[in-house]
């Protein structure tokens, strides 16, 4: 990360803050390649392991200190990659991964565990990432629940549509369906955008600390 980038991002939130930024969406978005491609720009080490089976991450993973020095300006963040949330969870669904029915019954367990965890977090976060994949509907349920769910926590939010490196992405129709939230279109992939993503974060760190005086 280039270190102009740092020093912006680092003087529009202040001398010496702290935030925990919560990183949610459904399975298989990409939240914990975002996660840990602004760990790995910020702090050179990753978050959590990738999969392509959905609700790999099924507890919250936290990635503490993640801190930059910029010409005495220091911003340390919290990362709180969360469980895939989803408004069902079928362990049948599983069994196409080659899981056995006993993994698969397991899986279903730890991930509807792992949701409530989740949203009781939310509670816990300064600022969220509401990770969608750019390729899918935008009307699925689960992005109207979850901006639901922290819109009435006060918490800010940025949508950041993923996967834009895919040739049937569409992030525009994110933006027209969720014209009052802000978004980003990302590739967590390659790192496209970032930059931008980074502005927006400051800018949520911003309206929460006014918010909170």
């Amino acid at each position: 990360m280039f270190e102009w980038i740092r020093e912006w991002i680092l003087k529009l939130i202040g001398r010496d803050k702290k935030i925990s930024l919560g990183f949610y969406g459904a399975p298989n978005v990409g939240k914990t390649s975002l996660a840990n491609r602004i760990a790995m720009d910020l702090a050179g080490e990753p978050v959590g392991i990738v999969s392509m089976v959905p609700h790999e991450t099924r507890a919250v993973q936290n990635k503490e200190r993640v801190v930059l020095h910029v010409n005495g300006y220091k911003l340390t963040m919290n990362l709180l990659d969360m469980p895939g949330v989803a408004v069902k969870v079928d362990y049948r669904d599983f069994l196409n991964y080659g899981l056995s029915v006993d993994q698969a019954k397991q899986r279903a367990r730890e991930a509807t565990k792992g949701i409530i965890e989740a949203i009781k977090w939310m509670e816990n976060v300064d600022a969220a990432l509401l990770v969608v994949d750019s390729t899918r509907d935008p009307s699925e349920q689960v992005n109207v629940t979850l901006l639901g769910n922290l819109e009435a926590r006060g918490i800010p939010v940025i949508m950041v549509a993923n996967k834009i490196d895919l040739e049937n992405s569409n992030a525009q129709k994110y933006k027209e369906t969720f014209a009052d939230y802000p978004l980003v279109p990302v590739s967590a992939l390659n790192g496209t955008n970032m930059f931008l993503l980074y502005r927006k974060i400051g800018d949520a760190v911003k309206t929460r600390k006014k918010a909170s005086m």
